[in-house]
């Protein structure tokens, strides 16, 4: 039986994106970013973001198709971002691709965001098939998932405040790094040791809950108390210890998920797993555990079209298509 040919794409935040894939096998995956230019602000402008999703459209969707050497008229569907995200940013993408399924009169399907992260494990691995447990950690959900089949997920566990990317950036500014803040953050830490006292609340959580909201002010009370004070401190001591504190728990409770749910695979997803200190710690804890480890390469764990394509075809295979009345949503629940 002749895999589906599907065209994905994401415009949820500042990378505009297209990917081919043939059922898991990824043909093309092509970005074209505003990250250069919102670096410049200090974070994301919606609007900019808006107008450079507008500009470069046509051009990735060009490109996917080319380096997939596939004409349009061979997809069999479009599978597109249509929350959570940016809202000028999404409707962008949205509206391309209804555009572009309308005239083909293939299927549409809608992706949510988050199950794409969590999709992108698929292209990975072709061998990978549920149960297993999966970390989702970005910069809007950090939460630990027992997938069920392809479709069905129990949420075991989540943040409770603030997510872990989202600390990540917090923590980025307080010690003067650009933006994007976690690649800075993980950067700096690699030069400094983790020797600056960090709350135990973390780890004092019931079940698989987390908590970044205190860690996060931690940091910024400290860098702020030890500049007044005149004393001397390490940004980079900060950065690593910082980054131990956030990480290592999450690391912890993934494996410990896993062997409550009697899994043998542990699969991740989310911008916070392309952190070179969590996959080498995920990794190591995995295999300490006797537990398969599937991660994502690292440009698929940050915002991409791949993963898109992925998740669409989970749902194209479920035969979950979506109507051209679709509209785009700013915030959806993880589900």
């Amino acid at each position: 039986m002749k895999e589906p040919l599907i065209l994905g794409i994401e415009s949820s935040c500042d990378e505009t994106a297209a990917a081919v894939i043939r059922g898991r096998m990824l043909l093309s995956d092509e970005i074209i970013s505003s990250a250069a230019i919102q670096a410049q602000y200090g974070g994301v402008v919606p609007e900019i973001a808006s107008r450079a999703h507008t500009d470069a459209i046509g051009e990735v969707v060009s490109r996917a198709l080319r380096a997939a050497d596939v004409g349009k008229e061979e997809l069999d569907a479009v599978a597109v971002t249509y929350g959570a995200g940016l809202l000028g940013a999404l409707l962008v993408g949205l509206s391309f691709a209804k555009g572009l399924a309308y005239s083909l009169k293939i299927p549409l399907i809608g992706v949510n965001h988050i199950r794409g992260h969590l999709a992108a494990c698929y292209l990975e691995d072709e061998t990978l098939k549920p149960p297993f447990v999966t970390l989702l950690a970005s910069g809007g959900h950090t939460a630990i998932l027992f997938a069920e089949t392809e479709t069905a997920f129990e949420i075991l566990g989540g943040t409770r405040d603030d997510a872990a990317g989202e600390a990540f950036d917090k923590v980025a500014r307080i010690l003067g790094l650009p933006y994007p803040g976690g690649p800075h953050v993980e950067a700096l830490a690699r030069e400094g040791k983790n020797v600056v006292p960090m709350p135990k609340m973390l780890k004092g959580q019931g079940g698989y809950d987390f908590s970044y909201s205190g860690l996060k002010t931690h940091v910024i009370n400290y860098a702020h108390t030890m500049s007044q004070k005149g004393a001397s401190w390490s940004k980079a001591d900060l950065a690593c210890s910082f980054q131990h504190a956030a990480l290592d728990i999450l690391v912890e409770k993934t494996v410990e998920a896993a062997k409550e749910k009697g899994c043998d695979t542990v699969a991740a997803g989310g911008g916070v797993i392309a952190n070179g200190y969590l996959r080498e710690s995920l990794s190591a804890a995995c295999e300490r555990a006797g537990l398969k480890l599937v991660l994502p390469a690292r440009r698929r764990c940050t915002d991409n079209a791949a993963m898109i394509a992925a998740e669409g075809l989970i749902q194209y295979r479920a035969g979950n298509f979506s109507p051209l009345t679709l509209n785009a949503e700013a915030s959806i629940p993880l589900r």
